[in-house]
């Protein structure tokens, strides 16, 4: 990797953290420089403007988020399962996210009433984020893990929606009471309204 490519990505690893905690509008070039090390221009060396750093940090935030989030879900076969991971990882993983907590919401708000490549960034990662889910709904039902008539999107919608809800609500509230909420109404969704009969029966089966 060329010196200037690493210089690059060390830009967005410290300054990720600032616009996640103080948003677009209140990441001051001041502390750029001073996270980064770097004069203006060596900053602008690099980027071509304050906004494209911004959005190049989300992605890297966002990167980080979701890696975080799906954490040992690879060696869990069952689908629902997986999902309950999922919620869990959400829950209890928070340390390995850029400092700021969940950059979706972050940018989310921060972007609501202007920035449009930041809120398109936003936007196109809540879809990502969406389908992923989506598409762990039918595989399970193709394997026959989740009920067929349950519709995929409503699923992923439901827990997405659930999750960033309930951190929200406990960060304004300071105490964790709503995300821990969410995610018993989660788990409990997808064991009663998600999971095949058929496969709570063998799961039982198998723990008798």
């Amino acid at each position: 990797m060329r010196k200037g490519e690493i210089t690059r990505r060390g830009i967005i690893r410290k300054a990720a953290p600032i616009f996640n905690q103080k948003g677009y509008e209140g990441a001051a070039l001041s502390e750029l420089m001073e996270a980064t090390g770097l004069e203006k221009g060596g900053i602008y060396r690099h980027f071509q403007s304050k906004q494209q750093l911004a959005a190049e940090a989300f992605d890297y935030a966002w990167a980080t988020a979701v890696s975080t989030r799906l954490e040992g879900t690879e060696q869990i076969a069952n689908a629902v399962d997986r999902l309950k991971q999922i919620v869990w990882n959400f829950r209890d993983r928070r340390e390995g996210l850029v400092p700021g907590g969940c950059p979706l919401l972050n940018t989310a708000i921060d972007t609501d009433d202007g920035n449009p490549v930041l809120r398109g960034k936003a936007r196109r990662a809540l879809a990502r984020w969406i389908e992923r889910l989506e598409a762990i709904v039918a595989e399970g039902q193709e394997k026959g893990e989740i009920e067929a008539d349950v519709d995929a999107r409503e699923v992923a919608m439901l827990i997405v929606s659930g999750l960033e809800g309930g951190l929200m609500m406990s960060r304004l509230q300071k105490k964790d009471e709503a995300i821990k909420l969410a995610c018993r109404h989660l788990e409990e969704y997808l064991e009663t309204k998600v999971r095949a009969a058929a496969s709570e029966a063998t799961k039982r089966g198998k723990n008798s």
